[in-house]
Parts: structure tokens; C-alpha cells; sequence
């Protein structure tokens, strides 16, 4: 169809209106200022309830994850009304629900897409993975393939998913939330019996690796390449060096920044740096004990970490290779250095008070995004950071 020439110029006059409506709101965000970079904190999309994970297609396309079982499409910065058809249902109370989404690292051949969530058992809930085709805006051929083994509150259910080079993939499951009271030693997250408060490794189908450290030992869980952790919301890829780095959500005080390592044991609730809720009693034994891991980096006071992230994009040149984590109850995002001995750093507090941040991930633009969240779930957006060239 042959269109006008008033036509043609409507359309663009249109066009060029959103760029210029865009241009002017981005510029209209104030500047932001830190250590090696300034930046403009830009909404990307609004509308989410409770948001909880993001992954980036090929196409340019974003899904989400909220938590109360819905996965999002994002589609040229518009938040598709209609959600993924396919998503299995889930025990969304406390803390549960659809949780994070990766992509398999050969995504674009085979479509494969992963999911964790709360899965309903007997009246309660586990963590949960499954495997799924992502093609025109469903799921198909959908497989569970890892159930944890887990008894608990509606909390505490890790859920990070992350791929190493090897096409490995890790797997989160928090303690649920067990009380550590009593013998220490007896927790559930130091029993290898069962899978709370482990990292897990398994191929891309669920099956488990021969050289997984637990394998041929009677009553110990195969899965497990980790143990002794409270709640893992956080779990990421080194690229540099294909290092498994974890970020752990701790009690009132003592969240952690943990360099996973095969077969060794983080030590909660034996040690560490938090005390109880409220209350603020002990709870450790003791911060170190021979045998037990110490974190590479703890926040006192906590701020509720979350997800993390290894910085590789051209958008920041200067933060390449520092690492994000995002903070619930601090409403922050931290960027840390680690160096060439695992010594990590603190070097900025960015974003804060933009609400809590749940996730945050690189863009294949090159721009770091970040989603947040309100304690009642509504007005959840998603934002971005923009760089500014300094004066």
C-alpha cells in the first residue's frame, strides 16, 4: 500500500515526538554521582508485581519473573499485557513463587529456557527447577528437573540459577528457614542428607555430573557442590575466571559475598557474623571454626542482598570487571573490585532509595538494569543506568 506524503510525514512527526518525549525524560532524571562514572537512573518499564528475575533473548526481547507466577515479556520497552502461557503453578506465600529465569547458554539453537519456583508439596512448598522451550511467547515441552529435598516456613528458597562455561548448572536452595537453636551442628543446613542451605550442580537436563563431590557417599544428597548456607539470593559466573561467586542473605547483620568452592562447607548456622531478629541474641558459636568457610566480603549491617552481578559491557569502561549486588532492606546497589587473590573491596553505594533491589543484570546493550520492588508488590519498575560524560 502506497501511502501519502501527509501521511508519511504524520507517522514521523510521531516518531519523532517519542524520541524526542524520551530524550527529554531521560535528560529531566537527575545525574548521579560516584566514584568513576555519573549516571541517570532511567525507568525502562513499569506495571510488574513484584518482579524478581530478568534474562535478555537475542532479539532484544526481556523476560521477567513475578513472583506471584507470572513470567513478562518486555518487547521495545513495552511490558506485554498478556503473560507467557506454559508456567507451571506455584506456591506464591512469604517468600515463594516463580523466582528466577536463565537462558541456556545455547539458547538461540535450542530454545531452552529455565525457571525456578516454589513447587507445591503436601500442603507446603519446595524450590523447584524446570526446563522449557521458549518459542512464540509460550513454553512448551516442560520438564521438571531438579525437586529439592526440603521442609519448611514459605521462606528461604534461594531459586539463582547460573550456568558455568562448561554448560554446568548451579542451583541455590536456602535453608527454609529453619531455627538455629540447640545443637548447631544438627541444623538442616548441615545435613547432607537433604538439600537446604546448598548449592547444586547438575547438567543442563537435570542429570548429575559424575564428579559432583557427593556422589558416591551413602546418605549424602549427589546434587550438592555446596553446603551450610542460610539463603543464597544471589549466584553468578566469573567470566574472567569461570569462579562461582555467591551472594548470601544473613540474619539481622552478616550478609555474605562467598567464593564457591567444590565440596565445602559455608558454616551456617555453626558461624558467622549476624545475630537474631529483634532480639538481637546470638546465634553463632563463634565467626571462624576450622573446616568452615569465612565469606570474602559481609555487610554488618546487613542490607538484605540479593542478586549479583560481573560487569563486562563498554556503556561503564571503568567498572569492568567490578561486581553489583543489590540490596533489599538497604535499597542499594554495591559495586565491589575483586582482585587477581580474591580480595574484594567496597568501593561504591549507588541507587539508593529507588526502592528494593531484587535483581540486577547487564543488558547487551551495555547498560545495567535493575529490578525493584515494593514491600505491597505494586509499582514495581525496572530501571536502568545511563552513563553521563563528566564536565
Amino acid at each position: 500500500m502506497i501511502r501519502s506524503a501527509h501521511a508519511i510525514a504524520a507517522i514521523s512527526s510521531l516518531i519523532l515526538g517519542a524520541a524526542v518525549a524520551r530524550a527529554q525524560a531521560n535528560i529531566a532524571e537527575p545525574v548521579q554521582r560516584s566514584s568513576q562514572h555519573d549516571y541517570r537512573i532511567v525507568q525502562v518499564v513499569d506495571g510488574l508485581i513484584n518482579p524478581w528475575s530478568m534474562a535478555f533473548l537475542p532479539n532484544g526481547d526481556m523476560l521477567v519473573t513475578e513472583r506471584p507466577g507470572r513470567l513478562r515479556i518486555v518487547r521495545k520497552g513495552a511490558l506485554l499485557p498478556t503473560p507467557v502461557v506454559g508456567v507451571p503453578a506455584v506456591v506464591a506465600r512469604g517468600q515463594g513463587g516463580l523466582l528466577d529465569v536463565a537462558l541456556h547458554p545455547d539458547f538461540a539453537r535450542n530454545r531452552y529456557i529455565y525457571l525456578s519456583f516454589s513447587k507445591p508439596v503436601d500442603n507446603l512448598a519446595t524450590t523447584a527447577v524446570l526446563r522449557a522451550k521458549f518459542e512464540n511467547d509460550a513454553l512448551s515441552e516442560v520438564q521438571e528437573i531438579f525437586v529439592a529435598d526440603t521442609k519448611g516456613a514459605p521462606g528461604h528458597f534461594g531459586s539463582r540459577l547460573a550456568f558455568d562455561k562448561s554448560g554446568f548448572l548451579f542451583v541455590t536452595v536456602g535453608d527454609r528457614q529453619a531455627p538455629p537453636t540447640g545443637d548447631l551442628a544438627a541444623h538442616p543446613a548441615q545435613d547432607f542428607s537433604n538439600h537446604q542451605g546448598t548449592i547444586n550442580r547438575l547438567y543442563d537436563d537435570g542429570r548429575v555430573p559424575a564428579d559432583n563431590p557427593f556422589v558416591d557417599k551413602a546418605g549424602y544428597k549427589p546434587e550438592i557442590w555446596s553446603k551450610g548456607h542460610r539463603n543464597p539470593q544471589g549466584l553468578a559466573i566469573n567470566p574472567a575466571t569461570d569462579d562461582v561467586w555467591e551472594t548470601e542473605h544473613g540474619p539481622q547483620g552478616g550478609d555474605e559475598l562467598n567464593l564457591i568452592r567444590k565440596g565445602l562447607n559455608y558454616g551456617w548456622p555453626i558461624i558467622g557474623f549476624g545475630v537474631n531478629y529483634g532480639a538481637g541474641n546470638t546465634i553463632h558459636a563463634s565467626t571462624r571454626k576450622a573446616g568452615l568457610e569465612q565469606p570474602m566480603f559481609f555487610w554488618v549491617p546487613s542490607i538484605a542482598t540479593s542478586s549479583i552481578m560481573f560487569y563486562t559491557g563498554d556503556k561503564f569502561p571503568n567498572w569492568k570487571g567490578s561486581v553489583f549486588v543489590g540490596g533489599l532492606v538497604g535499597e542499594q546497589l554495591a559495586r565491589l573490585t575483586i582482585d587477581g587473590t580474591n580480595k574484594v573491596e567496597l568501593v561504591d553505594v549507588l541507587v539508593k532509595k529507588r526502592g528494593r533491589i531484587r535483581d540486577v543484570r547487564q543488558g547487551p546493550d551495555g547498560f545495567i538494569y535493575l529490578a525493584t520492588e515494593k514491600q505491597d508488590g505494586t509499582g514495581s519498575p525496572i530501571f536502568r543506568l545511563e552513563p553521563v560524560a563528566r564536565r
